[in-house]
């Protein structure tokens, strides 16, 4: 099997070519940039391409058996979920690993979550055989903030007081390799979950205690949180974010015991542990 990965130079993705490369699979992995290209590891093949050029369409998904989807949070999401779908169906894939989010039901008003539910419906109507993989917040995210908890002893992602069961790359990338690999998982839809619920304050404590000093959390302030990302991510991107913040802290998102089942059903093992990524990212 030949596998096309979309989305194989971001942080899942790239997890995912590596969990394939070492079970010793053929990859292929779309980016738009020749110099994401070259960088890619001595076994893969790059397509330069884009899911907003029709025109690449042939170019990107001929030559493939299978298709790893994930599309980053964009303005042009639907359309790129949408006729990517197409295009394997016009030629004849066996199989679509998809990733989602998880619970997408409660969270329809968020740009990138409604957009998810709408590929996943088609992806189900469309005949094909899928996977559906659905995973909390990554704990991977943290490094996006690592500065800030080095430097200035401060945890600032606002999750909220409720809790999230976050998740491991690595782990999503386990599920979507037995996915592919396997047919024991076709037509099923998973959560991917952490075994716990994290608060933005359960996380500063988590920190405090392995760093041996406070870490405080930055709290949920969105109108000041709003007013300081818009200046360093795409304003579309900040409100979008900020409007997901609001679910965490209004709602949550936590596993229910027959969710973390299932991820560990797909995943092949017991999920790891956030304690444990978190000494990882400190170098303990």
């Amino acid at each position: 099997m030949n596998h096309l990965i979309l989305g194989g130079t971001g942080t899942v993705g790239g997890a995912i070519v590596r969990g394939l490369l070492a079970k010793g699979e053929k990859v292929r992995v779309l980016t738009r940039s020749e110099e994401k290209a070259k960088a890619l590891p001595q076994n893969v093949t790059a397509v330069v391409g884009d899911l907003t050029d029709p025109l690449t369409y042939d170019k990107i998904f001929k030559g493939s058996d299978t298709m790893v989807l994930i599309i980053a949070n964009s303005i042009t999401e639907t359309f790129e979920g949408l006729s990517a779908l197409h295009e394997a169906k016009k030629n004849g894939y066996k199989k679509i690993v998809y990733i989602s989010v998880h619970n997408p039901e409660i969270g329809m008003h968020v740009a990138h979550i409604g957009a998810k539910v709408g590929i996943e419906q088609a992806i189900k109507e469309s005949g094909l055989p899928y996977t559906i993989l659905q995973p909390n917040n990554f704990y991977q995210n943290d490094f996006w903030f690592k500065d800030v908890i080095l430097q200035y002893s401060i945890y600032p992602q606002p999750i909220g007081d409720v809790g999230i069961s976050r998740v491991d790359v690595r782990d999503i990338a386990d599920a979507a390799v037995n996915a592919l690999i396997t047919d024991d998982h076709l037509n099923k839809t998973y959560a991917l979950v952490g075994p716990d619920a994290w608060s933005g304050r359960s996380t500063a404590e988590l920190f405090s205690k392995l760093m041996g000093k406070e870490i405080k959390y930055g709290g949920h302030d969105m109108d000041a949180w709003y007013e300081q990302w818009r200046q360093w991510i795409p304003v579309w991107m900040a409100y979008e974010f900020r409007i997901m913040y609001e679910l965490f802290q209004t709602k949550g998102l936590k596993a229910t015991p027959a969710q973390l089942k299932e991820t560990e059903t797909v995943v092949g093992h017991a999920p790891r542990r956030y304690e444990d990524f978190v000494k990882e990212f400190l170098g303990k």
